[in-house]
Protein backbone atom coordinates (compact mmCIF):
# COMPACT_ATOMS: atom_id res chain seq x y z
CA UNK A 1 0.00 0.00 0.00
CA UNK A 2 1.45 3.29 -0.78
CA UNK A 3 -0.29 5.45 0.76
CA UNK A 4 -1.84 7.23 -1.78
CA UNK A 5 -5.95 8.35 -2.43
CA UNK A 6 -6.83 8.07 -5.75
CA UNK A 7 -6.94 11.54 -7.79
CA UNK A 8 -10.19 13.18 -9.46
CA UNK A 9 -8.89 12.20 -12.70
CA UNK A 10 -8.93 8.84 -11.81
CA UNK A 11 -12.58 8.27 -10.69
CA UNK A 12 -14.29 7.25 -13.57
CA UNK A 13 -16.68 8.57 -16.19
CA UNK A 14 -19.95 8.18 -14.81
CA UNK A 15 -18.74 9.15 -11.45
CA UNK A 16 -17.63 12.29 -12.72
CA UNK A 17 -21.23 12.65 -14.62
CA UNK A 18 -22.69 12.33 -11.60
CA UNK A 19 -20.95 14.69 -9.64
CA UNK A 20 -21.92 17.71 -12.88
CA UNK A 21 -25.58 16.65 -12.71
CA UNK A 22 -25.34 17.18 -8.64
CA UNK A 23 -23.61 20.58 -9.17
CA UNK A 24 -26.28 21.31 -11.40
CA UNK A 25 -28.79 21.13 -8.54
CA UNK A 26 -26.91 22.32 -6.23
CA UNK A 27 -26.44 25.25 -7.94
CA UNK A 28 -30.23 25.14 -8.62
CA UNK A 29 -29.80 24.90 -12.17
CA UNK A 30 -32.15 21.75 -12.01
CA UNK A 31 -34.12 22.38 -9.31
CA UNK A 32 -35.80 19.24 -6.78
CA UNK A 33 -38.76 17.52 -7.81
CA UNK A 34 -37.92 18.40 -11.98
CA UNK A 35 -38.06 16.19 -14.57
CA UNK A 36 -33.83 15.71 -16.16
CA UNK A 37 -33.28 16.25 -19.26
CA UNK A 38 -33.58 12.54 -21.81
CA UNK A 39 -30.62 10.76 -21.83
CA UNK A 40 -29.11 12.10 -25.25
CA UNK A 41 -29.07 15.90 -24.31
CA UNK A 42 -27.38 15.16 -20.93
CA UNK A 43 -25.10 13.30 -23.17
CA UNK A 44 -24.52 16.25 -25.29
CA UNK A 45 -24.43 18.74 -22.50
CA UNK A 46 -21.51 16.67 -20.58
CA UNK A 47 -20.02 15.36 -23.54
CA UNK A 48 -20.15 11.64 -22.79
CA UNK A 49 -21.51 8.75 -23.87
CA UNK A 50 -25.26 7.39 -23.03
CA UNK A 51 -23.70 4.76 -21.42
CA UNK A 52 -21.94 6.61 -19.45
CA UNK A 53 -25.30 9.49 -18.53
CA UNK A 54 -26.90 5.62 -17.57
CA UNK A 55 -24.15 4.75 -15.05
CA UNK A 56 -24.22 8.34 -13.73
CA UNK A 57 -28.32 8.46 -12.72
CA UNK A 58 -27.67 5.10 -11.33
CA UNK A 59 -25.06 6.08 -8.58
CA UNK A 60 -27.10 9.21 -7.59
CA UNK A 61 -30.28 7.16 -8.21
CA UNK A 62 -28.51 4.88 -5.19
CA UNK A 63 -27.66 8.20 -2.87
CA UNK A 64 -31.46 9.31 -3.30
CA UNK A 65 -30.79 12.27 -5.31
CA UNK A 66 -32.50 11.08 -8.31
CA UNK A 67 -35.54 8.69 -8.90
CA UNK A 68 -36.38 7.01 -11.98
CA UNK A 69 -39.96 6.34 -12.57
CA UNK A 70 -40.34 3.80 -15.61
CA UNK A 71 -42.42 5.17 -18.75
CA UNK A 72 -41.88 9.01 -17.28
CA UNK A 73 -38.41 10.13 -16.69
CA UNK A 74 -36.00 10.74 -14.27
CA UNK A 75 -36.83 13.34 -11.71
CA UNK A 76 -34.70 15.18 -9.18
CA UNK A 77 -35.66 13.80 -5.15
CA UNK A 78 -37.62 16.55 -3.28
CA UNK A 79 -34.93 16.47 -0.89
CA UNK A 80 -31.85 15.39 -2.22
CA UNK A 81 -29.16 12.98 -0.38
CA UNK A 82 -31.82 12.28 2.21
CA UNK A 83 -33.61 8.88 2.36
CA UNK A 84 -37.39 8.32 3.85
CA UNK A 85 -35.69 5.94 6.88
CA UNK A 86 -32.60 7.17 7.56
CA UNK A 87 -32.35 6.17 11.46
CA UNK A 88 -34.13 2.84 10.80
CA UNK A 89 -36.52 3.62 12.31
CA UNK A 90 -38.96 0.30 10.94
CA UNK A 91 -36.85 -1.70 12.37
CA UNK A 92 -37.89 -0.58 16.03
CA UNK A 93 -39.71 -3.60 17.48
CA UNK A 94 -41.89 -1.58 20.31
CA UNK A 95 -43.84 1.34 17.88
CA UNK A 96 -45.55 2.90 20.42
CA UNK A 97 -42.50 4.00 22.24
CA UNK A 98 -40.58 5.25 19.13
CA UNK A 99 -43.64 7.02 18.21
CA UNK A 100 -43.44 8.73 21.99
CA UNK A 101 -39.75 9.26 21.67
CA UNK A 102 -40.10 11.07 18.35
CA UNK A 103 -42.94 13.26 19.37
CA UNK A 104 -40.30 14.21 22.62
CA UNK A 105 -37.88 15.22 19.84
CA UNK A 106 -40.09 16.91 17.79
CA UNK A 107 -40.93 18.70 20.74
CA UNK A 108 -37.65 20.02 21.12
CA UNK A 109 -37.10 21.01 17.69
CA UNK A 110 -40.64 21.99 16.25
CA UNK A 111 -41.78 25.09 18.40
CA UNK A 112 -38.38 26.45 17.55
CA UNK A 113 -39.03 26.09 14.08
CA UNK A 114 -42.55 27.71 14.34
CA UNK A 115 -41.00 30.57 16.28
CA UNK A 116 -38.18 31.19 13.54
CA UNK A 117 -41.19 30.76 11.14
CA UNK A 118 -43.39 33.71 12.40
CA UNK A 119 -39.96 35.68 11.48
CA UNK A 120 -38.75 34.22 8.58
CA UNK A 121 -42.40 33.72 6.54
CA UNK A 122 -43.54 35.30 3.35
CA UNK A 123 -47.24 36.18 2.91
CA UNK A 124 -47.06 33.37 0.15
CA UNK A 125 -45.63 31.16 2.64
CA UNK A 126 -48.35 31.92 5.03
CA UNK A 127 -51.16 31.15 2.43
CA UNK A 128 -49.22 27.60 1.98
CA UNK A 129 -49.59 26.85 5.59
CA UNK A 130 -53.47 28.38 5.65
CA UNK A 131 -54.03 26.26 2.76
CA UNK A 132 -52.28 22.53 4.09
CA UNK A 133 -54.41 23.88 7.26
CA UNK A 134 -57.99 23.90 5.64
CA UNK A 135 -57.38 20.46 4.36
CA UNK A 136 -56.07 19.04 7.18
CA UNK A 137 -59.11 20.12 8.72
CA UNK A 138 -61.68 18.66 5.88
CA UNK A 139 -59.68 15.31 6.12
CA UNK A 140 -59.87 14.86 10.00
CA UNK A 141 -63.69 15.95 9.74
CA UNK A 142 -64.13 13.16 7.53
CA UNK A 143 -62.78 10.81 9.46
CA UNK A 144 -59.79 9.65 6.88
CA UNK A 145 -56.39 9.15 7.66
CA UNK A 146 -55.30 10.23 4.41
CA UNK A 147 -54.71 13.58 6.02
CA UNK A 148 -51.32 12.23 7.28
CA UNK A 149 -49.15 13.53 3.58
CA UNK A 150 -50.92 17.13 3.79
CA UNK A 151 -50.09 16.94 8.05
CA UNK A 152 -46.66 16.37 6.67
CA UNK A 153 -46.73 18.92 4.21
CA UNK A 154 -48.10 21.56 7.00
CA UNK A 155 -44.72 20.72 9.24
CA UNK A 156 -42.24 20.79 6.12
CA UNK A 157 -43.79 24.02 5.40
CA UNK A 158 -43.03 25.47 9.11
CA UNK A 159 -39.84 24.09 8.77
CA UNK A 160 -38.79 25.57 5.19
CA UNK A 161 -40.46 28.86 6.62
CA UNK A 162 -37.72 28.92 9.47
CA UNK A 163 -35.28 29.91 7.08
CA UNK A 164 -32.47 27.52 9.05
CA UNK A 165 -31.02 25.55 6.21
CA UNK A 166 -30.26 22.74 8.76
CA UNK A 167 -33.98 22.30 9.50
CA UNK A 168 -34.80 20.37 5.69
CA UNK A 169 -31.96 17.88 7.16
CA UNK A 170 -34.60 17.16 10.71
CA UNK A 171 -37.63 16.68 8.09
CA UNK A 172 -37.48 13.09 7.60
CA UNK A 173 -37.49 12.89 11.40
CA UNK A 174 -40.59 15.21 11.75
CA UNK A 175 -41.93 13.13 8.49
CA UNK A 176 -41.49 9.38 10.76
CA UNK A 177 -42.81 11.52 13.76
CA UNK A 178 -46.04 12.10 11.82
CA UNK A 179 -46.78 8.71 9.89
CA UNK A 180 -46.14 6.68 12.94
CA UNK A 181 -48.82 8.91 15.04
CA UNK A 182 -51.49 8.24 12.42
CA UNK A 183 -50.47 5.01 12.03
CA UNK A 184 -51.36 4.07 16.21
CA UNK A 185 -54.41 6.72 16.66
CA UNK A 186 -57.68 6.97 14.98
CA UNK A 187 -58.44 10.22 12.86
CA UNK A 188 -60.92 11.39 15.57
CA UNK A 189 -58.06 11.68 18.56
CA UNK A 190 -57.20 14.31 15.99
CA UNK A 191 -59.84 16.35 16.26
CA UNK A 192 -57.71 18.85 18.40
CA UNK A 193 -55.49 19.46 15.42
CA UNK A 194 -57.14 21.33 12.89
CA UNK A 195 -57.25 24.15 16.05
CA UNK A 196 -53.80 24.47 16.74
CA UNK A 197 -52.47 24.21 13.64
CA UNK A 198 -54.67 26.79 13.24
CA UNK A 199 -53.38 28.99 16.12
CA UNK A 200 -49.92 27.99 14.18
CA UNK A 201 -50.76 29.75 11.10
CA UNK A 202 -52.67 32.76 12.98
CA UNK A 203 -49.38 33.23 14.85
CA UNK A 204 -47.18 32.88 11.99
CA UNK A 205 -49.10 35.10 9.64
CA UNK A 206 -48.69 37.62 12.95
CA UNK A 207 -45.73 37.59 13.31
CA UNK A 208 -45.47 36.76 17.13
CA UNK A 209 -42.46 34.35 17.76
CA UNK A 210 -43.79 33.61 21.34
CA UNK A 211 -47.43 33.00 20.03
CA UNK A 212 -46.17 30.05 17.26
CA UNK A 213 -43.89 28.76 19.87
CA UNK A 214 -46.56 28.58 21.92
CA UNK A 215 -49.26 26.90 19.60
CA UNK A 216 -46.93 24.17 18.03
CA UNK A 217 -46.02 23.18 21.94
CA UNK A 218 -49.43 23.09 22.83
CA UNK A 219 -50.12 20.57 19.23
CA UNK A 220 -47.23 18.29 20.26
CA UNK A 221 -48.32 17.65 24.07
CA UNK A 222 -51.83 17.49 22.70
CA UNK A 223 -50.35 14.26 20.23
CA UNK A 224 -48.05 13.15 23.61
CA UNK A 225 -51.06 12.96 25.44
CA UNK A 226 -52.98 10.76 22.85
CA UNK A 227 -50.25 8.56 22.25
CA UNK A 228 -49.90 8.07 26.05
CA UNK A 229 -53.48 7.43 26.23
CA UNK A 230 -53.68 4.42 23.74
CA UNK A 231 -53.12 0.63 24.15
CA UNK A 232 -49.96 -1.32 23.22
CA UNK A 233 -50.18 -2.38 19.94
CA UNK A 234 -50.43 -5.89 19.25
Amino acid sequence: MNGKFPTIESRSLADRAAESIEQMIINREIKPGSKLPNEYELAEQLQVGRSTVREAIKILESHNVLSVIRGNGTFVCEWPGLIDDPLGFRFVQDKKRLALDLCEIRSLIEPYLAEMAARNASLDDVDALQKSCDEIAYYIKKGSQDYSPKDIEFHTRIAICSGNQISSKLVPVIHQGIVMYTQLTEPISASKAPITHQAVVDAIRNRDPEAAKAAMTEHLYDNMQILLNIKDPS
